[in-house]
């Protein structure tokens, strides 16, 4: 079956996606970001064919998100190593985690923990807003169109709700200021 590529869609969760093909990809960074780096350790792991193991660290090495440094030379042997944008991925596979193991953790519980080194305890991935540190949910939260937004392939729908939502915004904030003595007219008193 094609893939259909996702790099041009206005949509920074699909170009990400597009990256992560399929589940091979998140499994390969896991270990990686775990500590499982050489070629034959990740291909004995995860049980994965040496072709398709091969082809998907040749992407994430094209796409600059693991580094391959050779370790020995005799024979030659190299293993890989995440670059800060591969890091960078650590708390999206952590939210993946998290996930899984609310809905998809067996009777035993979950398979692995998160111990955070700096108190020595162990946690759950929180998303939270930068300004506050409230934790983000779909209630409190709403999309706005970006600066690189536009309506096309994969955004035909979400692209003007977006664009919608930004105008009922706009629009609250002008009747908010025609209220104001800024806007000419006497304050409510």
């Amino acid at each position: 079956m094609t893939r259909t590529p996702l790099a041009d869609v206005a949509c920074s969760i699909a170009r990400a996606t597009d990256l992560f093909g399929d589940a091979w990809t998140a499994l390969i960074m896991r270990d990686v970001l775990t500590g499982v780096t050489r070629f034959d350790d990740l291909a004995h792991d995860l049980g994965i064919s040496r072709k398709v193991l091969a082809a998907r660290l040749s992407r994430l090495v094209e796409e600059g998100v693991l580094i391959r440094e050779r370790y020995q030379e005799r024979p030659p042997r190299e293993h890989y190593r995440a670059t800060p944008k591969g890091e960078e991925l650590y708390p999206v596979l952590l939210a993946l985690m998290e996930w899984g193991d609310r809905w998809y953790a067996g009777p035993a519980g979950p398979p692995a923990r998160i111990r955070h080194l700096g108190c020595g305890r162990d946690t759950t991935p929180v998303s939270a807003c930068a300004h506050c540190g409230e934790p983000l949910t779909v209630g409190n939260t709403t999309q706005l169109p970006g600066p690189g937004g536009h309506t096309g392939p994969g955004t035909r729908v979400l692209g003007p709700l977006l664009a919608a939502r930004e105008d009922r915004r706009e629009d609250t904030r002008e009747d908010t200021r025609e209220d104001t003595p800024e806007a000419g007219r006497p304050a409510a008193v």
